[in-house]
Parts: structure tokens; sequence; C-alpha cells
């Protein structure tokens, strides 16, 4: 690898006192705005994969139109762009890890500074997401909504409300990781990328070879650290075009002969009856698809820098970047709504995969956008970043920084149990989660133990 100069990327731009245009105007020349784009555009994608995989058939019942219409499930193999937050979340935190550095204090310090500081951005919506959907959940019984003639919707409601939560956990773990991984960038970024893809194809080759699905968990951690690390390589300059080219030309056919040759199944994303998900655990066909659309958007850079110096373009991004984390925890919410009030009311709607149904797709977004902008603008505050000291950290304490990666950890599990049981404490089923029995009240606790405990871990500053 060659190294080049990038332009900075800090952390996305936020404007939750100024105008779109003040915040625009302010930003630097330096920066590099395609990141703050692909951020934003990855989650909005994934809103509006959602909504159109999303689908009510004419008996009022919840289905997967990947599921109905396999045909399009090659569409995945691009609108799959969760590896694109992962790769500019690496950006993100090399940004600021080596901003970290120059105020001093402690490593113990810092790093506890840094976990909490990637915790609470993450957390303080989702927990006022949680807090909202656990009073729907007890109005819903108290109501008699939930054992009503709509009742088996509302109890699918309550548990799939929380199933996008499983990336806040992962992120989270991975941004816990992310000053080692780091620190191993800076001592060898080929070998420890090489390494992580390595690992994440043996994990799949015991899985599928001993037929122990519990050892594919890792996964969770390699694959999405793999495509973090190039995050790494991307700020230092070291994701030049002909390494991209390389990263999409072996991704590409990675993933091609991982779904023709391999038990891995065409959809980049869970379908609703295959035996195989490659999202849960990431399994090395996604790993191969998330190095190639990484490689695209490297080459991509260029062109896109010449877009995004356009004010008016700049704006847009400015003002969905303060909204996107929203969006991505609500989307899902609105469509239920819809749902349920199409339900309700007595609605027919075309079958999936009919021309009518193709022919009301725009209606359906368009329809959909409407509450997910209400809840987004209710809950943004919770979105909105929160400014931090510049003074360095004297912390002494040998138990900070361990508290904080326990911390952490605890909360990790806590929001991956919560995304598997939902928040229906009075009539959930209980789930596995690894090897554990789990009921919604139990996940709860576990998320709660692990914010207390992250919070716990506060450094002090000289």
């Amino acid at each position: 690898m060659t190294q080049t100069t990038v332009p900075a990327a800090p952390a996305p731009p936020a404007a939750p006192s100024r105008s779109a245009f003040a915040v625009a105007a302010a930003t630097p020349g330096s920066r590099d705005r395609w990141v703050d784009a692909l951020r934003v555009g990855s989650l909005l994608v994934v809103v509006l994969g959602h909504w159109l995989m999303g689908a009510l058939t004419p008996q009022g019942e919840v289905t997967n139109v990947l599921a109905r219409i396999p045909a399009l499930q090659p569409a995945t193999w691009v609108l799959q762009v969760m590896p694109l937050f992962f790769l500019v979340g690496g950006v993100a935190h090399a940004h600021a890890l080596a901003s970290a550095a120059p105020i001093g204090g402690t490593a113990r310090g810092r790093y506890a500074a840094f976990v909490r500081g990637r915790a609470g951005r993450l957390l303080r919506p989702t927990l006022a997401f949680l807090t909202v959907w656990v009073l729907l959940a007890v109005l819903a019984h108290v109501t008699g909504l939930a054992s009503g003639p709509s009742g088996d919707l509302v109890t699918a409601v309550l548990s799939l409300s929380t199933q996008l939560l499983w990336f806040v956990g992962v992120y989270l773990g991975v941004a816990a990781l992310a000053p080692a991984m780091h620190a191993w960038h800076r001592r060898s970024p080929a070998v420890a990328v090489a390494v992580l893809v390595a690992g994440a194809c043996v994990v799949d080759l015991v899985r599928f070879w001993t037929d122990q699905t519990l050892v594919g968990t890792l996964n969770f951690a390699l694959v999405w650290l793999a495509l973090h690390q190039l995050g790494y390589c991307w700020k230092d300059g070291l994701l030049t075009p002909r390494v991209a080219w390389t990263m999409v030309a072996h991704g590409s056919l990675g993933l091609v002969v991982a779904v023709t040759f391999g038990p891995y199944p065409v959809s980049m994303v869970g379908v609703p009856g295959e035996a195989i998900s490659n999202m849960a655990p990431p399994t090395v066909a996604l790993l191969c698809q998330g190095i190639a659309i990484c490689g695209a958007a490297v080459l991509l850079r260029g062109p896109m820098a010449k877009v995004l110096a356009r004010q008016r373009v700049w704006q847009a991004v400015v003002v969905a970047s303060a909204m996107a984390m929203s969006a991505f925890l609500w989307h899902l919410t609105a469509l239920m709504m819809v749902m349920l009030g199409v339900r309700l009311a007595g609605i027919d709607l075309p079958e999936p995969g009919t021309t009518g149904w193709w022919l009301t797709r725009p209606l359906w977004v368009a329809v959909l956008v409407v509450p997910t902008v209400v809840l987004v603008l209710l809950t943004r505050r919770f979105d909105a970043p929160r400014s931090t000291s510049r003074e360095p950290f004297a912390e002494n304490r040998s138990w900070t920084g361990a508290l904080a990666g326990v911390g952490a950890f605890v909360t990790v599990v806590g929001v991956m149990m919560v995304s598997i049981t939902g928040v229906d404490l009075v009539g959930g089923r209980d789930r596995v989660f690894l090897t554990l029995t789990v009921t919604p009240g139990l996940a709860l606790a576990v998320l709660a133990s692990g914010v207390v405990v992250t919070w716990v871990a506060r450094p002090r500053r000289a």
C-alpha cells in the first residue's frame, strides 16, 4: 500500500443550533465530505430498503418482498450498505483517536472518555427509543389492543420493533475495541486487515464443516472489525485507486464464488424461511460484498468530491446528517404504524410483486415519510452531539479504563438481547440468545446494568 494524504474527516456535522446554511458555509475545504455523505447515505438506503422490503398482503399479513420475489435478491449485492457505515466509522474513529492524543493525561483516562463518548452518542437516542416502545407495549395490553382482532399484528410489532438495534450493539462493541485496533493498524495496517479477513474465513469453515453454528457468532466481531479497519487505511491514504480496484475485483469474485459454490444464500440481508442468513451472523459472503462496495466507494471519492463541493448539495448532507440516526431508529416504527393503521381501517393493498404493487411504491414511500419526519422532529434532540472538554485527563485510578470496557461489553450484550426479545414485558415470549433463554425483562435489565457501569467509569480531568 502506498501512503497518500487524505483531507480530514472529523465527527459528522450536526446543526442543532445553527442553520444548515451556516454550518455548510463554515465547513473547511480540507474536510472529506464524501465520508460524511457515505455515513448519511448508507443509513438512508437502509431506511428506504426496509420500507420497500416490508409489505402487507391483501390478507393483512406482514411479509418480506425478497421472500415473495426471490429474483430481487441479487439487488442486495449493491443495496446492502452497512459495510460502508463501518468503513466511515473507522475513518471517524481514527480522527477522534488522533485528536485525543494531544490532550494529554493518562491512557486509561483517554480510553474511558472515548468509550463513554461513543456510548453516549449511540445510547441517548436508543434509550429514548426503547422508553417509548416499552410504554407502547404496556399501553397495548392495558387497552386490550394486544388481545383484540389485530392482536397478532400488534404482538409481531412489539417483537420486531427492536430488531435494528443489533447495529447499535455491534457498533458500540467495535468502538470499544477501536483504540486497540488502531494501535495494531499503526504497527502493521495490511497485516491487521489480512488477519481479520482470514479469521472470518476460518470461522465460517469451522461453522459449516462441523455444523457448529455457535462458532459463527465470532464473525459479528471479525467481519465488522475488518471493514472498520479499512476506515483506518482510508484515513491514512492507504486505499489508493489501485488498492480500491483490487478490493472491487477480489471482493466481487469472492462473492460470486461464495454464493455459487458455497452454502451462502444470494441475499445479503436476512430473508424469512432461509436456513442461513448472511447477516446473522455475518458471513464471508457478506465480507466479500463489503470489501467490494468499500472499494467502489473509494473509487467514487474523486468525482463525488466535486459534487459535494456545491453548496446546496453539501447543505442537504448537513441537514440529513443531523437526523440520520434518528431516522434509522424510528423508520420501522413508522412502517409498523402505517401497516397497523391500514389493517385496522380494512384497506385492501395490492399483492406484493404485482403491477399494482409496483405502481403504488412511490405513494407507499411518500406516506411513510410523514410519520417518520414527525418522529424524527420529536426525538432528534437525543441525537444531537454534546460538546466535549479539551482538558487533559489526570486519571490515576487503575480500574477506570477496565470498568469502561466492562460497561461497554455488558451494554453490547444487553442491546443484542433486546434486539432479539423485543420490548413486550407483559406478553413477550422467551428467546434464545447464544445458549441462554432470555426474556424481554432480563434483556432490558442487562442493558440498564451496562449503561450504569459505563456511566460510573467517568475519568477525572486535570
